[in-house]
């Protein structure tokens, strides 16, 4: 009888051992299918969001052909509504990145600080409600020498000494995320700008088509008379507005002539941004995207998952 428990007992803790491997085994593998199956959907993804840019690029060749300003009553800025994909959807849209303020544009091509485009800069932070001093910081960052400006500034001295320690750029940026390097710059802050902010080569100009009215505001007192965002949209459905006649007619000829460097009604730098979602998975391309004066578009820059 003792026996016969003992192996009774030794069935038992087989059967429960059997058990447990059994369920870690199918746990693994169900695990395992559904990586794979998550990588696979994200590569598929990757390969339609390509498409979605191709077809941008098309859009905005299109575009060129058409001749005339570049505005958000055009085709090219409607936003492509969720479309349906082998196993999920896509969906996408194009925003012009010259209606936005080139943190770039901060420095001279020689990589000295340029004071039109601190000033202009510094108006765009009071409308958001920033401290002027980033200007003067930002500008410090990627001026191409190492002595700190006055009063405002910062150089490798101050970025040594952050945690974990970094030198300053003193270059263009890639990347508009680059502000929050900035001693102090926090996270809230850069949400803010983020909507108004660009990085682009140096010498890009401000389309006055599709530039926010903040922006508008901060080329030069009485920019502001244009309205608010929604005076804007309004206003834009047909075409350009405000034409850079009527930036002139509102900042009269003086003040004009100190921004006309920095204004366009055409833009040659736009961003793609395309959502594919197959499955549990989802995937966001930012392209960057150049258009040549042939409406050429080439990719410059992609990211996934941020911008």
């Amino acid at each position: 009888m003792r026996q016969r428990g003992v192996a009774l007992i030794l069935a038992v803790v087989m059967v429960a051992l059997a058990t447990v491997m059994a369920t870690r085994i199918a746990s693994h593998t169900a695990l395992d299918v559904r990586r794979t199956t998550g990588l696979a959907a994200l590569d598929q993804a990757w390969e339609v969001a390509l498409g979605a840019e191709a077809w941008a690029a098309q859009i905005l060749l299109e575009d060129s052909q058409q001749g005339g300003k570049d505005h958000p009553g055009e085709a090219w800025a409607m936003p492509l509504p969720p479309l349906p994909i082998d196993g999920g959807e896509v969906e996408g849209r194009l925003e012009d990145m010259q209606g936005r303020f080139n943190i770039n544009n901060l420095v001279t091509a020689e990589g000295k600080v340029n004071e039109a485009g601190v000033a202009q800069f510094e108006s765009l932070l009071d409308a958001l409600g920033l401290e002027r001093r980033w200007a003067r910081i930002a500008a410090d960052w990627l001026d191409a020498d190492t002595i700190a400006g006055v009063p405002e500034g910062a150089e490798d001295g101050v970025y040594l000494s952050q945690q974990p320690p970094y030198r300053a750029a003193n270059g263009p940026v890639t990347s508009t995320s680059e502000l929050m390097a900035l001693p102090g710059f926090t996270l809230e802050n850069f949400r803010k700008l983020r909507p108004f902010v660009a990085a682009l080569p140096v010498g890009t100009r401000i389309n006055v088509c599709s530039a926010p009215p903040q922006l508008l505001a901060a080329l030069a007192e009485g920019g502001s008379v244009f309205g608010n965002a929604e005076s804007l949209e309004r206003n834009r459905r047909d075409g350009c507005f405000p034409t850079l006649d009527d930036l002139r007619a509102s900042l009269g000829d003086a003040e004009y002539q100190k921004v006309q460097a920095t204004v366009s009604d055409n833009s040659s730098w736009f961003r793609a941004v395309t959502t594919v979602r197959i499955g549990t998975s989802e995937l966001t391309l930012y392209s960057l995207l150049e258009r040549n004066s042939a409406g050429l578009t080439r990719p410059s820059q992609r990211s996934v998952g941020t911008e």
